[in-house]
């Protein structure tokens, strides 16, 4: 078919059903002491429905990404479906046990849907169209985040617990049917799957390009989860309340979604990925260190807005340059870039909140930590410079 063809349709339903994802993944940690509350369990029970998604994302990534190398429309029809399928489960019965079951099925599912992103833009959208199809695909899933924390805003009490769940098992089946009715249509560009077995897991970790890009990826969304996960701990002492910093978080979440939707399309066309890599990496150094050095409500909303913003559109540029780099083991190579971010996640944010009461420390960490970045961008250079052109390996088309 033309190169010029590009089906919107596929693009659109995805980032629906990736949205899902993160709004299940969220649905109660919002409302985390009405829930335990009302189920009867402790805080932290509560705090598993949401930790349970990062801990299986590393260890499924890679098999995630190897299915859908192999059989890419069904490993990801099977993602939206396991979606629905949790979230529905999470109705059967007003219990704890039947909430982990269906959060446990869901983040089984999010790799599968995730790690599709750059696979499903190869195969449905012509190569100029792909930087907005990955951008689009990334923002959705973040603003997904801002849907979970608007809802638990309108519906705070307990009465509202069933009005979440039931919302989320509707939305998440609207989304996997849609996704499966467009999966239907025929690819509009050709990819080529690779052999049997963990062929695609050496063809993507033999590249030293990828390995690099993980080696980037790690470091600023390490950062980045690890200031979502403590901020409202590390502003507290400058007298920023809980739910000052609840809002100031949202909208560092909003902030990023707005990023992820425009910069990384701007900085494909123009060229300089590597440029808004690495600045978003200093104007981050900068802002957390503006925080330790003068922590409160008017630097905590600039300094994470900022962040949000410079430092969120690092993802759909990782995987723009992952998809131009990749054929046959494009889902692999996804999966390895989200690992390395969710491992830095769990490493960085593990040693901040060791730190968790001494907030500049803490902070000073964080922005030492950011431009130990740049070293990985600069590496990318070589990489990128020769990948101006597409690899044009054919695709399967009934893969």
């Amino acid at each position: 078919m033309a190169d010029s063809q590009s089906r919107w349709s596929v693009i659109v339903s995805y980032a629906c059903v990736g949205a899902a994802t993160q709004i299940l993944w969220l649905t109660y940690a919002g409302v985390t002491t009405v829930a335990a509350s009302h189920y009867g369990v402790s805080e932290a029970a509560i705090g598993w429905l949401a930790q349970v998604f990062p801990l299986l994302y590393v260890v499924l990534a890679i098999p995630a990404g190897l299915v859908l190398d192999r059989w890419f429309r069904g490993g990801l029809a099977a993602g939206a479906v396991l979606t629905a399928v949790g979230a529905v489960l999470r109705l059967v019965g007003d219990t704890y046990l039947w909430l982990l079951a269906g959060q446990i099925v869901v983040a089984v599912a999010q790799p599968l849907v995730l790690n599709a992103l750059t696979g499903l833009t190869g195969r449905y959208l012509a190569q100029r169209h792909r930087p907005t199809g990955i951008a689009a695909g990334t923002a959705a899933t973040f603003a997904g985040m801002v849907i979970a924390f608007v809802l638990a805003a309108l519906f705070p009490g307990a009465d509202g617990l069933a009005t979440l769940t039931a919302g989320g098992a509707a939305f998440s089946a609207v989304a996997a049917l849609a996704l499966l009715l467009t999966l239907g249509r025929p690819v509009a560009h050709r990819h080529v799957a690779p052999s049997a077995g963990l062929s695609a897991l050496r063809v993507a970790w033999s590249d030293g390009f990828i390995r690099r890009l993980c080696a980037f990826a790690f470091i600023p969304f390490g950062v980045f989860i690890a200031l979502t996960t403590f901020a409202q701990a590390l502003l507290a002492p400058a007298g920023v309340s809980a739910a000052t910093a609840s809002l100031i978080l949202l909208v560092n979440v909003v902030a990023g979604v707005a990023g992820c939707a425009v910069v990384p399309v701007l900085a494909a066309r123009f060229r300089k990925e590597l440029g808004v890599l690495a600045g978003g990496l200093l104007v981050t150094s900068a802002a957390v260190a503006t925080l330790a050095a003068a922590p409160g409500v008017a630097v905590g909303f600039l300094s994470l807005t900022l962040i949000g913003f410079v430092l969120l559109p690092g993802l759909p540029i990782a995987l723009e340059l992952t998809e131009r780099r990749t054929g046959e083991a494009a889902g692999t190579a996804t999966g390895l870039i989200w690992m390395a971010g969710n491992v830095g996640g769990l490493v960085i944010a593990t040693v901040v909140g060791h730190l968790v009461h001494r907030p500049a420390p803490a902070f000073l960490l964080l922005a030492v930590l950011a431009l130990l970045g740049l070293p990985a961008v600069s590496a990318l250079r070589e990489g990128v410079t020769a990948d101006r052109q597409p690899a044009g390996r054919p695709l399967n088309p009934i893969s």
